[in-house]
């Protein structure tokens, strides 16, 4: 269900937060986070807690759970020393703090179905990674779109921009470039569906919606 707290709407369905019509980004584990904490208001969730639920059997940095917490607070323009949302607990973690309700989507199952089957993915190593509307990064750091565990890939080594059903994909200055067709890419590249794209070694494929399809692996 959307859940509504002040201007701003949740909807889990698209995997999107709206301030009235206009889309604020998050990344996927940035709007996981605000989905745990909106599901256990007004609680203090604990940071071990976070963790678990966000980064299972993973070990992560005390700064990345932080990283998330600003960018939800950005998205939500939302001032830490004057909380309106999200609370830091000092000592536990973090609580959301302002009222909400959750409103049932008007649209049937039959069509949020289609939504979903239609979101932009990549596709890699037999793991699909679906794609939000507006920035998507590709590297690997935790906490991306798509975080990728490999010494050849850049922290943040690519983003794909998601644009109704237009997708670009970027180099971010990276290390060992970002290919697609075979040429290493110096501006924005369009991507069509089932194009394959190479973050320096390692192989990608693109796909307007998330039915199946054959993964890359490593680039001979």
């Amino acid at each position: 269900m959307r859940v509504v707290f002040g201007e701003f709407t949740l909807d889990p369905a698209t995997r999107q937060l709206l301030r009235g019509g206009e889309l604020r980004h998050l990344e996927r584990k940035a709007f996981q986070l605000l989905e745990l904490l909106l599901s256990r208001r007004p609680a203090a969730v604990p940071k071990t807690e976070i963790r678990d639920h966000l980064w299972p059997d993973t070990f992560v940095s005390e700064s990345s759970l932080t990283r998330l917490a600003t960018q939800i607070r950005h998205a939500l323009e939302d001032d830490p020393r004057r909380p309106r949302f999200v609370r830091t607990v000092h000592g536990v973690g973090y609580a959301f703090v302002a009222d909400a309700k959750e409103e049932s989507p008007r649209a049937t199952r039959r069509s949020s179905r289609e939504t979903a089957s239609a979101r932009p993915t990549v596709l890699w190593e037999g793991r699909s990674f679906p794609l939000d509307e507006g920035e998507n990064l590709l590297g690997r750091e935790e906490g991306l779109a798509v975080t990728l565990r490999w010494s050849g890939v850049s922290r943040r080594h690519a983003r794909i921009v998601v644009t109704g059903e237009r997708a670009m994909l970027e180099d971010m200055g990276s290390k060992n470039g970002t290919f697609l067709a075979g040429k290493r890419l110096t501006q924005p590249a369009s991507l069509a569906d089932g194009d394959t794209f190479r973050l320096g070694r390692m192989l990608l494929v693109f796909r307007l919606s998330s039915g199946d399809a054959s993964t890359g692996t490593e680039a001979d």
